[in-house]
């Protein structure tokens, strides 16, 4: 039983580091790609995919529940895989109908997806390897950062365009990735609590399949209307409005770092024939400093009040550092440009070092804020922690979506500013709950 479960959790992470190593490529390059397009008929915005996907995304995780208890988290997720695989195919010969509807579909797939994972991580885990479990699937995971993005450098590094050829040629190549891993996810077995359903399901023989799937959906509606009660009461809560800030904050800097700042590098004319090489190697750091700050603050500074404000704190100094580096080192006009190379000259000479640099602490810093939400909100939630996670990543991608409308409008300063601003306040808010708990914490022990 031990080796079935742990036999899935190494196929579950495999699967999104096949489907995950596609589309976090394909996000990171795709403004790029779209500017060079020589397609008369094509006039999508990767800015605005990106920001349809996190919107429906965000909308599509209020039902996602119900589709996973209807039809399994094995279905699922294979299902999903195939949404995330159109998407990819769009950019082999793009059309712009496709490229916003696949948009759409991603968005509802990629709710189905972190849903029905969720859901097959706790029916494959025990209390005593939970944390064993999770943390093999993330660091498979995370890894999805390197390897696309490894690629995206060896065949672009050197180039000033990207011709039709190299474009179809990269993509076929993250569509094949991408199958690979919705395909692996057909290998999964079943587990323990799953058999033990389905004999208590083929037991009652005067229920017909037909009926059998309509007393799922019926008791899955009735889960679903009562968390959707549960999760309004906890977004009233003093907790959730002060959180609130810091969650926008997140997903505020999860937009300029995973679309946003591969573009501008790839737009500084400064960089040369280096530039669009760069969006690979800036990906792979920004993977690197992910890695590095959830094993250091994930495991390390695990359950600790004390170490969660100072880790909250380290994150927001390293972004405001990084931001004032971007500020300096890369054109203003880089988000915005249509031509493929700015047109505006920064403060500083742009150099290679600092923007990798600014990549890293891109990622350490994303790393620092989203672990300790986790933690905080585990701590405090523990008994509503599906509502709270919910009401997380709801906030997070709502602001991620807002973020991307506004950023091929918004000169880069501006952009800046307005994440130094929300994260400052973020910040304090998540320091006045750290209080709030220390105190009833206080309270309880006197």
């Amino acid at each position: 039983m031990a080796d079935r479960r742990t036999f899935n959790v190494v196929i579950l992470g495999v699967g999104f580091l096949f489907i995950f190593t596609a589309f976090t490529t394909c996000g990171n390059v795709e403004q790029t790609v779209v500017k060079t397009l020589h397609n008369s008929t094509f006039s999508g915005s990767g800015y605005h995919s990106l920001g349809i996907i996190y919107g429906v995304f965000s909308f599509s995780n209020l039902l996602a529940p119900t589709v996973v208890t209807v039809i399994g988290p094995k279905m699922t997720m294979f299902l999903s895989g195939l949404l995330y695989s159109g998407y990819i195919a769009v950019f082999i010969i793009p059309t712009t109908w496709a490229f916003y509807l696949t948009s759409v579909l991603i968005g509802i797939g990629a709710a189905l997806l972190w849903t029905a994972q969720g859901h097959f991580l706790v029916e494959n885990s025990e209390a005593s390897t939970i944390n064993r479990n999770t943390g093999m699937f993330w660091a498979l995971l995370q890894c999805s950062m390197l390897f696309g993005n490894l690629y995206i450098y060896f065949d672009w590094n050197g180039r000033t365009e990207i011709s039709d050829n190299s474009r179809r040629n990269i993509f076929l190549s993250l569509l094949v990735a991408s199958i690979l891993g919705t395909l692996s996810f057909l290998v999964l077995k079943k587990s323990h609590h799953e058999e033990e359903m389905l004999s208590e399901e083929e037991g009652q023989t005067l229920l017909s399949t037909r009926m059998m799937y309509k007393h799922r959906a019926n008791a899955a509606m009735q889960d679903t209307k009562s968390e959707f009660k549960t999760m309004l009461h906890v977004l009233k809560t003093k907790t959730i409005l002060l959180l609130s800030p810091c969650m926008a904050y997140s997903g505020l800097e999860l937009s300029f770092y995973s679309g946003v700042y591969g573009t501008c590098i790839g737009a500084t004319a400064q960089f040369g024939e280096a530039a669009k090489g760069l969006i690979g190697i800036s990906g792979i750091v920004v993977g690197i400093g992910e890695i590095v700050g959830g094993g250091l603050f994930g495991l390390v500074c695990k359950n600790n009040r004390f170490r969660r404000t100072s880790v909250v704190f380290l994150g927001m100094v390293v972004h405001f550092v990084a931001f004032y580096l971007v500020f300096l080192n890369i054109p203003d006009d880089a988000p915005v440009v249509f031509e493929t190379t700015t047109q505006t000259t920064p403060y500083l000479t742009p150099s290679i070092s600092i923007a990798l640099l600014c990549s890293f602490l891109l990622g350490l810093g994303d790393s620092c804020f989203n672990t300790q939400l986790y933690s905080i909100l585990g701590r405090v939630y523990a008994e509503q922690s599906t509502p709270a996670f919910a009401i997380f990543k709801f906030i997070q991608s709502v602001f991620a979506a807002v973020a991307f409308f506004y950023s091929g409008n918004l000169l880069l300063m501006w952009q800046l500013l307005l994440m130094v601003i929300l994260g400052f306040t973020g910040t304090l808010c998540f320091f006045m709950v750290e209080r709030m708990q220390n105190f009833s914490v206080d309270l309880q022990e006197y």
